[in-house]
């Protein structure tokens, strides 16, 4: 009996000491699983539907590369597909790099009149800061057709020669002027600087975590990625945070007295991009975003010919955008890819939201569709939840059609204000929840955050969420899915337009061939009259919203 009572005391203590150091020093910290009935990990394929076809890369093991779901195979194709004519031989000077004002465009053998569903080429020099033509590509170009009066514009696809020429080929939409317009968004050595800095500095922005306990609080440095910058000299290295759903980690530096469970709220922290002189001067704005001037810009279109979209297929998951993926004539956007509708009436948007909850997940571009239904159906009122406006969640409900819509953020990474880190849910973890089904809308989006982070975590991003998608598309086939692709506006060396496209490559390459909607609205805020904005204005993001309806209630 005496041995006993000497030893609870030290068998106490040891347990206590145990669990103390358990939540204190735990490397790793998982996040608490959600209540969810439908948590598999790695689903079974989907059935095929028309249309789709399976993608034989899911129900993988992690690769050797540490990106789950993501074989080698895969990995090597999507990083084949972005793969860039960059020169790794760094400039002198600026006067080295392609000017937009010595370049110059001309529209190969330019005829007297045209019809509508002719094609018209033109040809680009590219020409550096003293006028010599340049001899290998890289040039990051965007180019439109497009009238001012008729408020009419269309993509144009531009394709790299890789000896200093390029091709642009534009299809004829409308009758009337069209007008050719070339930018030289950035030079192949601003594109070469951009590149560098995604892979080498990934933490040119970052995070604050909040910790907190009672009365005591700290804030620390966080990001996605334990880099050398976040881990410092050690010491303080580091609090990881696994999602055990998506498998996705976050990584704070570790707090001086507070455990790694402390972390509360999440915030932007700061830009700190180290650029050269030169670096800077590639990037400048008199340097970027440029006109192109051109010779024989003035197309004329006669009425007479084919009626563009009369075989247009009904608006359905599964099908593959063109290019041009579509056109503006009259503010109003007409769909190459299907039958698409206006839904200009608080009656027609109404009737189409009936009996549909609707799920948006992403960034502030998709917020802007939340924010435009909410303001367009005055039915549909916003609940006051008490959470930021600006990370949410979001809900709005309109109770005459039984219509419910929620926006969220997209989980971290996340630039924005102060918000309570439980807030902030990744999508692959938010799909796995939903049981899905016909009155069901799944709309994500996801990259204006990821500009500056190295690839493979982008890539293992859209991997969860495709593994979240499959699953719930197995469950409940019904269930619509729809992507918002990325959209042009960025500038910089934080989210230049050539980082978004290559991060919107990834993510059509990733869900390609199956059965989800993608509406490409790169094409649809490239070509707009309207000056570039990462937030595009009200009647892009009207004719980005039609669109996604058509899917929700094809004719």
């Amino acid at each position: 009996m005496k041995v006993l009572l000497v030893l609870s005391p030290a068998i106490l203590f040891i347990f206590l000491y145990f669990v103390y150091n358990y939540d204190t020093y735990s490397e790793e910290r998982k996040l608490p699983l959600p209540a969810n009935r439908h948590n598999r990990i790695n689903p079974p394929y989907p059935l095929v539907e028309q249309n789709t076809v399976q993608d034989t890369e899911q129900n993988l093991p992690p690769s050797k590369d540490g990106l789950s779901d993501v074989s080698s195979e895969e990995r090597t194709s999507i990083l084949e597909g972005l793969q860039w004519p960059l020169q790794y031989k760094p400039p002198s000077s600026v006067t080295e790099a392609t000017d937009a004002a010595k370049s110059f465009y001309e529209v190969i053998n330019l005829q007297g009149n045209y019809t509508i569903g002719s094609i018209v080429r033109v040809v680009l020099l590219a020409r550096d800061g003293k006028g010599t033509p340049k001899t290998h590509g890289g040039d990051f170009f965007q180019a439109k057709l497009y009238n001012s009066a008729l408020k009419a514009s269309t993509f144009g696809a531009v394709t790299d020669n890789l000896n200093g020429t390029y091709t642009v080929q534009f299809s004829l939409l409308w009758p009337g002027e069209a007008l050719v317009s070339v930018r030289l968004i950035h030079s192949s050595e601003a594109v070469q600087v951009i590149s560098r800095h995604r892979q080498l500095d990934p933490d040119k922005v970052y995070f604050h975590g909040y910790f907190e306990d009672g009365a005591r609080t700290e804030l620390m440095v966080c990001n996605a990625q334990r880099s050398p910058w976040l881990v410092g000299d050690g010491t303080q290295c580091c609090c990881q945070y696994k999602d055990p759903v998506t498998l996705e980690s976050w990584f704070c530096r570790r707090p001086l007295s507070l455990p790694c469970w402390a972390l509360t709220y999440h915030s932007m922290g700061k830009y700190r991009a180290k650029l050269s002189s030169l670096d800077s001067a590639l990037l400048h704005s008199s340097k970027t975003n440029r006109i192109v001037p051109g010779k024989n810009s003035v197309i004329h279109v006669l009425p007479q010919g084919t009626t563009i979209g009369e075989t247009r297929p009904e608006c359905k998951p599964g099908l593959a955008t063109p290019v041009p993926a579509g056109y503006y004539f009259q503010d109003s956007w007409t769909s190459l890819l299907c039958r698409s509708q206006s839904f200009h009436s608080p009656q027609l948007l109404s009737a189409c939201l009936k009996d549909k909850e609707v799920h948006m997940m992403g960034d502030s571009t998709l917020r802007q569709w939340f924010e435009y239904l909410e303001s367009a159906v005055p039915t549909l009122k916003r609940l006051n939840l008490h959470t930021s406006p600006m990370s949410g969640p979001l809900q709005a409900i309109d109770p005459q059609s039984n219509t419910v819509l929620h926006w969220r953020a997209h989980g971290l990474p996340i630039r924005t204000h102060k918000t309570p880190i439980a807030d902030l849910h990744y999508i692959g973890r938010e799909i796995e929840s939903m049981a899905g089904g016909e009155h069901t809308v799944i709309v994500f989006t996801i990259w204006a955050h990821f500009t500056t982070h190295p690839l493979d975590n982008y890539i293992r991003r859209i991997s969860s969420i495709r593994r979240a998608v499959l699953s719930v598309l197995q469950r409940a086939p019904r269930t619509l899915v729809v992507i918002k692709s990325a959209n042009t506006g960025y500038k910089d060396v934080y989210g230049s337009d050539w980082l978004s496209w290559q991060l919107d490559l990834i993510l059509r390459a990733m869900f390609r061939n199956l059965p989800v909607v993608l509406i490409d609205v790169w094409q649809m805020t490239s070509c707009h009259y309207s000056p570039d904005n990462i937030h595009p204005p009200r009647p892009v993001v009207m004719n980005e919203v039609d669109l996604f309806l058509s899917f929700v209630c094809p004719k």
